[in-house]
């Protein structure tokens, strides 16, 4: 199979779209997650970029992709407002895979951001939608259009969120596709892979941490806690970043 052209699914019917991901979807599904990688690397359109949070489970797809394409651009959307403990982790990977790091933040630093609009993420539901807007969601559109990326492979399972539970393996948006290979995988499958390949944990999953974005809008698990409720206080899951279109 020739790499898809996406500029032809660009003027399919909706029916026609709807149909190609059903079968692609179908035949991805029975597929080993490397086989996945191996079909998307050769028969999806390039350029290809992952996106990456280097957050607690992250390491298992930057593994798992770079061992079938060592130079893929990794995007992280710096907030500017990781934990200590993250960009350690980011420094630490790049070294010891090598990896191609493209890095994309917002227009004005979080520090004027303050001053301009104060703690948007003390300020409800509508300062957090501000917050992710301007640090996540902007500069990812900034990323996509400056890469000029027609795959973005990503590592969400459906396990994470309930807002994550009918997700495809293969979505078509609007000028690219969205891929994600592990989208089945359990925690046990994601535990079991980083200590078969000894691959480092990220360092604060041992201080309790289940779910690792932002430092003011992460907390710690609480035993009996629903997981995605350690990310915006409870009120949110999602940062809007995935719906993009």
């Amino acid at each position: 199979m020739s790499i898809i052209d996406f500029s032809e699914i660009q003027h399919w019917t909706s029916d026609q779209k709807a149909d190609f991901l059903k079968k692609n979807n179908f035949f991805i599904n029975k597929l080993s997650t490397k086989k996945r990688i191996v079909w998307a690397l050769n028969n999806l359109p390039h350029e290809i970029v992952l996106s990456s949070s280097f957050g607690l489970h992250s390491v298992v797809l930057l593994h798992l992709i770079t061992k079938q394409k060592s130079d893929i651009p990794i995007v992280v959307i710096d907030t500017g407002y990781f934990f200590v403990e993250t960009y350690k982790f980011i420094d630490f990977l790049t070294e010891k895979f090598n990896l191609n790091i493209k890095v994309y933040s917002a227009e004005i630093s979080s520090a004027w951001q303050e001053v301009r609009y104060g703690k948007l993420w003390e300020k409800g539901i509508k300062g957090i939608d501000k917050y992710n807007f301007i640090n996540k969601v902007k500069p990812m559109k900034h990323a996509l259009k400056d890469l000029s990326v027609q795959t973005w492979i990503a590592g969400l399972r459906r396990v994470q969120a309930n807002s994550r539970v009918n997700l495809n393996y293969l979505e078509i948006k609007k000028n690219f596709f969205k891929f994600f290979p592990i989208l089945d995988w359990s925690d046990k499958k994601v535990f079991d892979y980083i200590k078969d390949h000894n691959l480092p944990y990220h360092p604060l999953f041992k201080k309790g941490y289940v779910s690792i974005g932002d430092v003011h809008t992460t907390s710690k698990y609480v035993k009996g806690m629903v997981k995605e409720k350690t990310r915006f206080f409870g009120l949110k899951r999602e940062c809007g970043l995935h719906h993009i279109k």
